[in-house]
């Protein structure tokens, strides 16, 4: 018993290091080439603010979210932003073609988020930056991008990186 349970274990070890590298791979694969110009280009939120994300991040480690309401995946991702958002977390989300700032702020209402947006209702944003994934994290510190990924990331996958980010 103890030997098959060793085998287990070990069997599980690879898995989780080999899905670690596929999901390394797939990263790199997909993260978007950003401009020069990316965390000093004016933005601003839903509600009229102007945000620098050069600005946002030079304190503490900033977390940019690029989703859509039409994404599947930002389904399981978005509550998970506005949570750490809530709690104080450095967040700042863009919206991808989701509508015009009436609608856009709508959904955000309904679905109870409370984080800082910035509507990019035609994808101009998106392209300029090339992002091709939504969901696509960057997580910033001091201006510096420090980390990208995509796709499905857990709470405690963004703090760890936002940690990291930091450090």
């Amino acid at each position: 018993m103890r030997a098959k349970l060793k085998r287990w274990l070990r069997e599980g070890v690879v898995l989780l290091l080999i899905a670690a590298a596929a999901m390394l791979v797939m990263d790199q694969f997909r993260q978007p080439t950003l401009p020069s110009t990316f965390v000093s280009a004016p933005l601003q939120t839903l509600d009229g603010n102007p945000v620098s994300l050069a600005e946002m991040s030079q304190d503490r480690p900033l977390l940019v979210y690029v989703w859509a309401t039409w994404c599947g995946v930002c389904r399981y991702t978005t509550p998970s932003v506005a949570n750490l958002a809530e709690e104080g977390v450095n967040v700042i989300s863009v919206a991808l073609r989701s509508g015009d700032a009436a609608t856009l702020s709508q959904w955000l209402a309904r679905k109870h988020y409370a984080l800082p947006t910035i509507n990019d209702p035609e994808g101009k944003l998106a392209r300029d930056w090339q992002v091709q994934v939504t969901p696509t994290l960057l997580f910033i510190e001091k201006g510096e991008v420090k980390s990208i990924t995509t796709g499905l990331t857990s709470s405690w996958g963004m703090r760890l990186r936002l940690w990291w980010a930091g450090w």
